[in-house]
């Protein structure tokens, strides 16, 4: 506790509007949003690395965007961050009342019925019309993120292939209505359309494999560029400049690379 205390002095330190620090001093609630998206992101990056010496540092950075807010709401007398800890507090025993309440154990598919059902209790006490589907999930999500929570709301329904084989046929199905689309207007809205629905039926997909879509579509661009950057390796070798080789230069020593790594 000392150690917090210690954080939330050097936090209201900074804001302080005769002795503090003059960028911390401008911010404001919407200022601080993206700082806080790119250090949730680079929190990912570190756990997806492993690089654990390195996670430790960037939590301390995802901390610091909380202690933050937390500032800012007890400046503007809104919450302070005794307010955030003990609502975190209360929300955790509420929902976990196979643990807090009532020792037991459930299934998985128990569990997730349990923490939905409370969810909806909570939204309903918040709202003033009854919970429809999928309020919960936060718009705000990246977009393969959002496709996959509003996906498990209709499997947690019942609206779901009993396997991951009807998800992948769905994806055969869409991948020739997007062949139709592209060959009557690679441009137009529909064509569109039908790539959006492509792309909702592969997350599918992931998420009857356990998958997290956003974290394989990001392990599968590093891919790409570590392997595109082999390729600029080869034509260096053949004393040429990625920028200045065409693309059958590039097509083959992209072969040369997958040759290389058998």
């Amino acid at each position: 506790m000392q150690n917090i205390e210690q954080l939330l002095a050097i936090m209201a330190r900074l804001r302080d509007p005769q002795t503090g620090c003059d960028w911390d001093k401008k911010q404001h609630f919407a200022s601080i949003v993206p700082h806080t998206l790119e250090e949730a992101h680079e929190v990912a990056e570190a756990i997806e690395q492993r690089d654990w010496v390195g996670l430790k540092d960037e939590l301390g950075d995802l901390l610091f965007q909380v202690i933050f807010y937390a500032q800012l709401g007890k400046e503007a007398g809104y919450f302070d961050f005794n307010d955030i800890v003990s609502g975190l507090n209360d929300k955790l025993i509420r929902r976990h009342p196979h643990v807090f309440e009532h020792t037991q154990t459930l299934s998985e598919s128990e569990l997730q019925a349990q923490w939905q059902a409370i969810k909806d209790q909570e939204h309903a006490a918040k709202s003033h019309h009854p919970t429809r589907f999928a309020d919960d999930v936060s718009k705000a999500l990246p977009a393969l993120s959002y496709a996959q929570k509003v996906q498990r709301r209709a499997a947690g329904l019942g609206f779901d292939w009993p396997s991951y084989h009807g998800a992948l046929d769905k994806v055969a199905e869409e991948v020739e209505e997007v062949r139709e689309a592209l060959a009557h207007d690679p441009n137009s809205a529909h064509s569109g359309e039908e790539l959006g629905d492509l792309l909702f039926a592969t997350v599918n997909v992931a998420r009857h494999g356990n998958h997290d879509a956003e974290q394989l579509l990001r392990q599968a661009s590093r891919k790409f560029i570590q392997r595109f950057r082999q390729v600029e390796g080869v034509l260096g070798e053949q004393n040429k400049r990625l920028a200045d080789a065409n693309l059958a230069e590039m097509d083959a020593a992209w072969e040369e690379v997958k040759r290389r790594s058998r």
